[in-house]
């Protein structure tokens, strides 16, 4: 195991009172849900704007179609 501190400890209390609720502050399992939505939700806004530009592409298409009619 590496070399323990006393600010290492000091960072363990910390976080170990924020996670039992004596300590404000948000707890790891918070985090960690906040940091996977943040990427679900980059991921939507990058499939959502791939979906814009594939239904203005199909709509141009459709207008190109008929307009050759």
């Amino acid at each position: 195991m590496g070399r323990n501190t006393p600010k290492t400890l000091r960072v363990w209390v910390n976080q170990a009172a924020v996670e039992a609720g004596s300590r404000p502050g948000m707890p790891a399992s918070e985090r960690q849900r906040i940091q996977e939505l943040e990427r679900e939700v980059k991921e939507l806004r990058r499939a959502n704007e791939i979906l814009k530009l594939a239904s203005a592409f199909f709509a141009q298409a459709e207008l190109d179609r008929r307009c050759k009619r």
